[in-house]
């Protein structure tokens, strides 16, 4: 905190009921002042330097901007589709592998910029997204295109699947991609877009997609690239018990010493979901330093467990929150801090997870996942000015008067007045700021509804009551 800071600012972020830098303070009737796009100052009322614009923060609670580990826009293209809406992982994926074949450039593109709206109305400022199909080429490209638009912090990983139902695997054939095209390409994008310097929009990380989809050799060779070009790894990892079943026929093993053996046990990799880890492979974990994106909305719809998150962070890796595309449907971070929180304390009575221990992960946590704490997931002087103000005024937060925090998540609804990157105002008094959501939202329509009408063969009404059919739980 710097009180004595008087230089103009670009941007004064005032008269909030509270701020919370997730640095160790929590500040009455603070305010955040920002200059080249980095924090200037934080302080308390009274003490507030000029500045160019101004955004009201009274009646709200500000924090650092949230910080999605896990997702899969494209998904946003199929969200409950019927046929697959009381299915477990594998045959949802089944289910919905032939709707995703037809990817192209333009529902990639659409697909990522309707999905980065969607977050940053609800607060995320940085992002990843794991893209593991490429029916065709530069659909990273068209992602990183649509970031840029819309201003989000974006790390994309570029994943893949070589592992197809002819060789064993859960892909159908046609969606495998030879194994030197897809290093090549890794390359390329790293190449290409890859920003090393602080406060960088853009990363990225390398991320074939799950033991059942990639072969071993990929992994490999995945991870000395990776180590060469030093960026991140990232793939799906011990999320369903027929992954067990899978690793254990094939490979001899459970998932995570399968990871161990194809050279990602470090502290380069995070992993999704993260469900079925034993005691000592969670010490593991935690000993290497492998973050984990947890995604407990989508781990309850799909497979009806979710992560040991305190368990997790005990034992020392770092553990960040995923919204996970169609696995759950939405993408609300705050949703997932919510969801964490309450499975945190179903499974440990009322002090087994806290708001603050919830937005932890959603913040710096989340930082820790993708390479970059210290430098996001917290408000600190010179930091990214990544921060979001949500409104606690309301009437669903009415009568929450002595922990804005805990009001933030145990009520609710919460979306952002204010979501700023950077700076920069990305959602401005509740609204988008960017100008290509009308647009977006039609091409995204006209795109879904003809994969859905292609795929049920006529119409797009889709059995009303499908999750409740008889012998479904």
């Amino acid at each position: 905190m710097d009180l004595n800071n008087r230089q103009s600012a670009d941007l004064l972020v005032r008269d909030a009921d509270l701020v919370v830098t997730m640095a160790g303070e929590e500040i009455p009737g603070g305010w955040v002042a920002i200059a080249n796009g980095c924090v200037q100052a934080i302080g308390p009322a009274g003490d507030e330097p000029e500045a160019a614009d101004w955004l009201s923060a009274r009646g709200a609670l500000v924090t650092p901007g949230l910080i999605n580990t896990h997702h899969h826009m494209f998904q946003n293209l199929t969200r409950a589709y019927g046929p697959a809406v009381g299915c477990g992982l594998f045959d949802w994926l089944r289910t919905l592998y032939p709707l995703w074949a037809r990817l192209d450039e333009e529902a990639v593109y659409v697909s990522t910029y309707v999905g980065l709206v969607e977050l940053a109305l609800g607060g995320t400022t940085t992002t990843t997204d794991h893209l593991y199909i490429h029916p065709t080429n530069g659909l990273i490209d068209a992602q990183i295109r649509a970031a840029r638009e819309v201003g989000l912090r974006f790390h994309p990983t570029r994943g893949s699947m070589s592992l197809t139902q002819k060789d064993g695997g859960l892909p159908p054939d046609e969606l495998g991609e030879d194994e030197d095209e897809v290093l090549a390409d890794c390359e390329r994008l790293v190449g290409a877009y890859h920003d090393r310097s602080p406060g960088a929009m853009t990363q990225i990380a390398l991320a074939p997609c799950s033991p059942f989809s990639v072969t071993g050799r990929l992994m490999e060779r995945t991870a000395l690239l990776a180590e060469r070009l030093d960026v991140r790894l990232h793939t799906h990892l011990a999320e369903d018990r027929d992954e067990d079943d899978f690793c254990a026929e094939r490979f001899g093993c459970r998932p995570i010493e399968y990871f161990e053996r194809l050279g990602w046990g470090s502290s380069r990799a995070w992993i999704a979901h993260c469900v079925w880890p034993s005691e000592v492979e969670i010490e593991r974990l935690g000993a290497w330093g492998t973050g984990v994106a947890h995604c407990p909305t989508s781990n309850m719809l799909l497979i009806g467990a979710t992560a040991a998150a305190r368990a997790l962070r005990e034992a020392g890796s770092p553990v960040g929150l995923g919204c996970d595309g169609g696995g759950g449907d939405h993408a609300s971070l705050w949703l997932e801090a919510r969801m964490a929180m309450l499975l945190g304390r179903h499974g440990h009575g009322p002090t087994g997870m806290s708001a603050r221990d919830a937005l932890h992960m959603a913040t710096v946590g989340s930082a820790g996942c993708l390479g970059r704490d210290g430098e996001l997931g917290a408000l600190r002087v010179g930091a990214p000015a990544d921060l979001v103000v949500w409104d606690i005024d309301e009437v669903a937060l009415a009568g929450a008067h002595t922990d804005a925090v805990a009001a933030w998540l145990r009520s609710g609804p919460a979306r952002a007045r204010h979501t700023v990157v950077g700076g920069n105002a990305v959602v401005r008094d509740g609204r988008f700021r960017g100008d290509g959501l009308t647009d977006a939202l039609r091409d995204h329509r006209r795109i879904s509804t003809e994969w859905q009408r292609a795929a049920l063969g006529a119409g797009i009404a889709v059995r009303p009551g499908t999750d409740d059919r008889p012998g479904r739980a």
